[in-house]
């Protein structure tokens, strides 16, 4: 009996069907958002802009992360953050939340290993911003199975290479008050761009030693391991600086100048970095300076588009980028002109993760 109790349960566990994205109605998008009433939410949308659906969230989110084989997103609080939701796009429900071990608070960002079966998070030691990876078991509910140094201070954005499981790491070099967020160590900051494998083995570690105050804070990766990497400037604001720069494992890094009237529109501060479809494109935004900067992937200056409290930014598959802003704005930026695709009553938030 307890044979055929568990090869009828076998049997009915494989007719089940798996849930796929189309199941969430098919998003394109990934955002989070404030909603009129002051609370926020992750939302999902569609290639167009528009949501499909939405998840409440406890506090004002920053980025999420996709699973690569299910429809389920992890969204991640404004750092300093304690939680990460793990969702159920397609039901629509939370499965797990995450909190970071006790003196530790996530920094905004995550990214699974390339079978699912890991979840890495950026973390910060609170006291003195020693950076950490959190690793995470996603076949056992999220449960915290270990961790590793960052390879710097304050990491922010973490990005798994393309076809493998090796990592890159943004850290940010800023030390911060784990209250206020209060800079620190602005004389001394060391940036960098760390690359590891997924045992948190350092392989390769880039610096800009003339551009010290340059935080890297942002990664945006190419089919072809090229990465991009979107930096904020802690210097004098009236020194104007490169704030993309462009990196292949084992070469140099190269930084992308903006035209001379473009030095000052972006006010020293990339919010968002992606590549268009093809990758021969890169940009990045800044609400700050209410600007779309875009760039070829060799690092020329190509053309921009301004906009107020612009962030968001991802590949539009019809070309160009789609980007949000602060006032609930979805629209497709591509040579040089802004097309609105979609508008809600929302405040979308720094980030827009593209799917698939």
């Amino acid at each position: 009996m307890q044979r055929r109790t568990f090869l009828t349960s076998l049997a009915a566990a494989a007719a089940t069907p798996r849930l796929s994205w189309a199941d969430a109605g098919s998003p394109a998008y990934l955002a989070a958002a404030r909603r009129p009433g002051g609370d926020y939410a992750l939302f999902g949308l569609d290639a167009a802009g528009a949501p499909l659906f939405s998840q409440p969230m406890p506090a004002r989110g920053h980025a999420a992360t996709s699973h690569p084989t299910r429809p389920e997103a992890v969204a991640f609080a404004r750092r300093p953050g304690t939680f990460a939701l793990v969702l159920d796009c397609a039901r629509g429900v939370v499965t797990a939340r995450l909190t970071p071990p006790e003196g530790r608070q996530f920094n905004g960002h995550g990214a699974f290993s390339q079978d699912g079966s890991v979840l890495y998070t950026s973390e910060v030691v609170a006291e003195g911003s020693a950076g950490r990876i959190g690793l995470w078991d996603a076949a056992r509910g999220y449960a915290r199975i270990g961790e590793f140094a960052s390879g710097g201070i304050g990491p922010h954005e973490i990005r798994r290479l393309p076809m493998s499981d090796d990592l890159v790491i943004a850290n940010g070099g800023i030390e911060t008050d784990p209250s206020d967020r209060t800079p620190l160590n602005l004389d001394r900051m060391r940036p960098n761009l760390s690359y590891m494998t997924p045992e948190g083995v350092i392989t390769e570690v880039i610096e800009l030693p003339d551009l010290a105050r340059n935080s890297i804070r942002h990664l945006a990766l190419r089919p072809d391991g090229l990465v991009a990497f979107a930096m904020q400037w802690q210097g004098d604001p009236a020194e104007p600086v490169p704030l993309l720069g462009l990196h292949r494992r084992g070469a140099a890094p190269v930084l992308a100048e903006p035209k001379d009237e473009e030095m000052f529109a972006m006010q020293g501060y990339a919010g968002s970095v992606a590549f268009a479809p093809g990758g021969a494109e890169v940009a990045i935004t800044s609400p700050k300076g209410g600007r779309l900067q875009v760039f070829s992937a060799t690092g020329a200056p190509l053309w921009s588009v301004a906009r107020a409290d612009v962030c968001g930014l991802g590949p539009c598959p019809a070309g160009g980028f789609v980007v949000t802003d602060g006032v609930g704005l979805v629209a497709r930026a591509d040579q040089g002109v802004l097309s609105p695709m979609a508008s809600s009553n929302v405040s979308w938030d720094n980030h827009l993760i593209a799917l698939g």
